[in-house]
């Protein structure tokens, strides 16, 4: 059998070479239009985030004037007044809403033997809220830190603290005390007598 091949022009075999260029320039066609199509997509989204950028900034540009307009048109004084009348009506509110009948009931109970209230007197304090000026005499001053021990344990007193103290011609002591009160906090003033009243 003879394996030399004679032919003066030998047979290659070219077809698998033209498939493998054929499946190249396929890849390549797809490449390209993938890439054309991918760039003509981001070049339209970018017009419109443009486009959105441009509406958005001439609607900053309208609130702004707005906002400037509605500045020039407030009068100050209005809004002084309209915060003055705010507060007074808060301070009615908190007028009315403070009960006498409890801060007497509570005081009474904390209120040693040899101690009295010559005066209350609140006010509304916008920071602190309800303050007390109490005046009171007591035989000593022992008397006078027990009720101010008493009054913080109640929890509806926060702070009670001495602005004046001093011994008048009697041998009593004298105080002004100055505290804050919470009504809506602190043991009932029932519960709190019923506790003093136990030995």
């Amino acid at each position: 059998m003879i394996r030399t091949n004679l032919s003066t022009r030998p047979f290659y075999n070219e077809r698998a070479v033209h498939l493998w260029l054929l499946v190249a320039a396929l890849v390549v066609t797809g490449a390209t239009a993938w890439n054309v199509t991918a760039g003509l997509r981001y070049r339209r989204g970018d017009s419109e985030l443009a486009r959105q950028a441009d509406s958005d900034e001439a609607r900053t540009q309208q609130l702004r004037q707005q906002v400037t307009r509605l500045r020039a048109s407030v009068d100050p004084r209005q809004i002084d007044a309209a915060s003055a009348a705010a507060r007074q009506a808060n301070d009615l509110i908190d007028r009315r809403t403070f009960s006498w009948t409890e801060l007497l009931n509570r005081l009474e109970t904390t209120l040693p033997d040899e101690a009295h209230i010559v005066a209350v007197r609140p006010r509304v304090d916008r920071d602190s809220g309800i303050v007390l000026t109490l005046n009171v005499v007591a035989r000593d001053v022992d008397d006078m830190n027990q009720f101010m021990q008493n009054l913080e344990e109640t929890g509806a007193f926060k702070n009670p603290r001495p602005t004046t103290e001093r011994f008048n011609e009697e041998g009593l002591f004298e105080s002004i005390l100055e505290t804050e009160y919470l009504p809506a906090s602190g043991k009932p003033a029932a519960e709190t007598a019923a506790r003093g009243a136990r030995p």
